[in-house]
């Protein structure tokens, strides 16, 4: 019956395709189908096997009573690289998406209500840091200075670099010294920046890719002037406007992508990948295995163990992992027109919850939030009159051992407490439809190892070369692209692992 399966689902592909080499992508999250577009351009067949019933991975979609929620990623920086994908493809990205430019970028609340306003505008962050600290103006200045040097470095030369040789990492060593890469991002701010709120607007960005700012190499300072170059956008419609929108570049290549297709295992003879083998028992021969599947779930649970030198499971389990994250999304009977797109809650504690997050692994009872509105920006995510929202809280990943089962309603409570105390009067009655995810789901449905949203923590020595490699170290024919390779998370990175494919995937042709 599975030979018949298989050779009914070969007879549905075109002769002209079958004489291409075929490419297998596992998971269909922003760097599998960054990849996916890649390989097509390049003259590979491409099969994209996603587990979920739809496209996305972490940036799937919600709809729910009218409501539509992006599940992860809102932020669009570096939209260049998107209108890469669409260049290979003959098109332009404002052909399908619609993308707007938010500012400010995030309205930073502190716990005892004062705000600040992140922004592209060098003027408008020059006045409110001096309305803070007037003695930090210079050092604003000069931090950013130094945020730009570290952004030509790091993002501009070797964001794209594939890091497979270790003499690749011992060439950026210089500059490493040079820019102070040894420093932490929250150490090398507090060099130029006195005011300890300050201090916190302008270290924070880690926590958007899973790190702590008092861990996380002080190269992701970068952040900072990406932000400034490029501006942050949302894509009207939500970001899964995005993602249906590159299905869509895929299949015009010719490209498939089947759903409900969870991969229980990647065929490894004679050291190099030969296809996958699904849950369900059905196997598919491959070329070449593109995994955007979490790094090291890939490793620890997909490649079999005698296949891997470098990335044992001891090596694996005894890794750092990022924080994972509580997720709330709910829509209101009302609007709240005050309040930003992106608004960051921050509570009483900074770095000693930073501290319960990721060192002592603890659900502390305070916590700093994250606050989405699409619709500020786009009302069409949610019936008229009403507002759609997800709030996320940073917490420890399944290493500590909170049973979400019976922990999540409490916890979701909790937050709603501090939202209706602080920017969202009288939610809890406003409140119409409502769903979370917990570190559970990370780990259950999105195949996240202990939970960790962001797969490794971003530290120095998990990072470029000492992060899994784009072509495994292990397993020849087996690539590596998302969030738990090199560059790392958030959308630039992960769009940046399929971009480095380029230059360690051979073309096609090779195949001939």
């Amino acid at each position: 019956m599975a030979a018949l399966t298989a050779a009914m689902r070969l007879a549905r592909v075109p002769p002209s395709a079958r004489a291409k080499p075929h490419v297998i992508v596992i998971g269909s999250g922003f760097g599998g189908l960054a990849a996916a577009i890649r390989l097509g351009a390049r003259g590979y067949r491409v099969t994209i096997l996603e587990k979920l019933d739809g496209p996305g991975g972490r940036a799937s979609v919600f709809r729910q009573d009218g409501f539509t929620f992006d599940a992860g990623p809102t932020i669009i920086t570096a939209p260049f690289l998107l209108e890469e994908l669409w260049q290979l493809c003959g098109r332009r990205l404002a052909d399908d998406i619609d993308l707007r430019s938010i500012s400010p970028f995030y309205r930073i609340r502190f716990d005892d209500g004062l705000s600040f306003d992140c922004s592209a505008e060098r003027a408008a962050m020059r006045a409110q840091i001096a309305r803070l600290s007037p003695a930090d103006v210079a050092g604003y200045d000069r931090f950013m200075a130094t945020s730009e040097k570290i952004f030509r470095i790091g993002f501009e030369k070797l964001g794209h670099a594939s890091f497979s040789r270790w003499t690749d990492m011992a060439r950026i060593v210089p500059d490493l010294f040079r820019l102070e890469g040894y420093r932490t991002v929250h150490g090398l701010v507090a060099k130029y920046i006195k005011d300890e709120r300050l201090r916190v607007v302008l270290s924070f960005h880690p926590l958007l890719i899973g790190g702590n700012p008092f861990t996380a190499t002080s190269v992701y300072c970068l952040i900072a002037f990406l932000e400034r170059q490029w501006g942050v956008h949302f894509a009207m419609g939500g970001t899964g406007v995005v993602v249906k929108a590159m299905v869509g570049l895929i299949e015009g290549q010719g490209g498939r992508i089947r759903y409900g297709a969870e991969v229980g295992s990647i065929v490894v003879r004679e050291g190099a990948a030969k296809g996958v083998r699904l849950a369900s028992g059905e196997n598919i021969p491959g070329n070449l295995v593109v995994s955007n599947a979490d790094a090291a779930w890939t490793y620890r649970y997909l490649v079999p163990s005698d296949g891997r030198r470098r990335w044992t499971d001891k090596r694996i389990d005894r890794a750092r992992y990022s924080m994972s994250l509580f997720v709330w999304y709910f829509g209101t009977r009302r609007c709240y027109e005050d309040v930003s797109h992106h608004t960051i809650l921050l509570g009483p504690r900074y770095r000693a919850l930073l501290d319960d997050i990721f060192r002592r692994k603890v659900l502390a009872s305070d916590f700093s939030l994250y606050l989405h509105r699409p619709t500020a920006t786009d009302p069409s995510l949610a019936p008229d009159g009403c507002d759609a929202f997800y709030v996320l809280s940073p917490v420890p990943h399944l290493e500590s051992g909170v049973d979400w089962s019976v922990a999540a309603e409490p916890y979701r409570r909790a937050i709603a407490r501090r939202l209706s105390e602080t920017v969202l009067p009288g939610l809890e009655q406003e409140v119409v439809t409502s769903r979370v995810m917990t570190p559970q789901d990370f780990q259950d449905r999105l195949l996240s190892f202990r939970g960790a949203a962001f797969g490794f923590e971003p530290v120095l020595t998990q990072s470029a070369w000492f992060r899994p490699h784009n072509r495994s170290e292990d397993v020849k024919n087996l690539y590596l692209v998302g969030a738990g390779t090199h560059p790392g998370a958030g959308l630039p990175g992960v769009l940046s692992s399929a971009r480095v494919l380029d230059s360690v995937v051979p073309h096609a042709n090779a195949f001939a």
